[in-house]
């Protein structure tokens, strides 16, 4: 079996897995800003193949599209494809088109609302082949993937963001990206409830660091640059946090910003909540059926599993990879999946 190199390409990370003779052998992500600049992604996407050597086979998926960088989600599809094929150099590359398969690039322009942000799906696929019946959880840096998985197969019904969104397949909730005050209004704060300012003062991974869920010096959860270009430590993120209250960090005790943090982040994790009561609502997960999952934040779906009662299961105890590589691997759930998956 020759080597085949895996790509999820997304707007704020590529990600991408190498698999020899169906095993992975290497994983990496690096940070993209496409909305910045397009050469950003092609320089990615650059790094990435450098790291992961010559390959002539390469599978594949994206959510770069949704970038603003592009004027409409089915133009960004065709450009993401065409600076994929570009440069990868690759002979034999094929794009992941969902319950469609592969497809090849004289495909995606007849086929972009497939192609378009379907990486959740190919992870999917890989699990169902291991749990027949599940509730996938992927929890990335800036969005949640619910996906229930029924006698072997994916049930989602959604297939665009926007449906997924309205089904309660995917949440908008992010292990490091995006803004904390999008889950609450306000938050109690020195024995008051206060109204939160809505301003880009800090992310979800300064909620994580101050709570010691992202250790400072942890580089794979937490590629993007902090809010203010202050370093990330636990003090710089305690100093974005309040200001998001109208405070200085000094005004208050680590204690009282801890208790901040941990309501902001249970905040978040109730509307992770909501979307798997909305799934519960149509039948779509059995009670006892098992949580697995993925992503960097999928600590965050072992607390959900124990929450509800489920038992929890690690996307990377069900790829195959050396146990050195496989936590990183399931941080790139889609990327390993298509390079793990068989071909039609």
């Amino acid at each position: 079996m020759a080597a085949v190199i895996g790509w999820d390409i997304g707007g704020a990370h590529v990600k991408a897995a190498r698999a020899d003779d169906g095993r992975l052998t290497a994983v990496v992500q690096i940070a993209c800003a496409p909305h910045e600049s397009v050469a950003s992604l092609e320089q990615a996407l650059r790094e990435a193949r450098a790291a992961l050597g010559d390959v002539e086979r390469h599978r594949v998926t994206m959510t770069a599209e949704l970038s603003d960088a592009f004027e409409s989600r089915s133009r960004g599809v065709i450009a993401v494809a065409a600076i994929a094929a570009r440069e990868t150099g690759a002979s034999d590359i094929l794009f992941y088109a969902g319950e469609r398969g592969f497809i090849t690039r004289d495909e995606v322009g007849a086929n972009v609302d497939a192609v378009a942000s379907a990486n959740w799906r190919a992870s999917a696929e890989l699990v169902a082949r291991h749990c027949a019946d599940a509730l996938f959880i992927d929890i990335g840096s800036t969005t949640t993937d619910l996906t229930p998985l029924c006698a072997g197969r994916v049930a989602a019904l959604g297939v665009s963001d926007a449906e997924r969104l309205a089904y309660g397949e995917l949440a908008y909730a992010g292990f490091s990206r995006g803004a904390p005050q999008a889950y609450a209004a306000r938050a109690p704060v020195a024995g008051r409830w206060t109204p939160l300012v809505n301003e880009a003062f800090a992310s979800m991974a300064d909620v994580r660091r101050v709570l010691g869920d992202l250790p400072e010096g942890e580089t794979d959860a937490d590629l993007s640059p902090t809010a203010d270009g202050r370093p990330k430590t636990v003090a710089a993120s305690r100093a974005r946090l309040a200001r998001l209250t109208g405070r200085d960090a000094a005004e208050l005790t680590d204690a009282q910003w801890r208790a901040f943090a941990q309501y902001l982040a249970r905040a978040q994790l109730r509307v992770i909540e909501d979307q798997i009561a909305l799934l519960q609502s149509r039948d779509a997960v059995a009670f006892d059926a098992p949580i697995v999952g993925a992503g960097v934040g999928r600590k965050l779906a072992a607390r959900l599993a124990q929450a509800q009662r489920r038992t929890f299961l690690d996307f990377a105890d069900l790829i195959a990879a050396p146990p050195a590589l496989a936590d990183k691997a399931a941080n790139c759930a889609p990327a390993s999946a298509l390079a793990l998956l068989l071909e039609p």
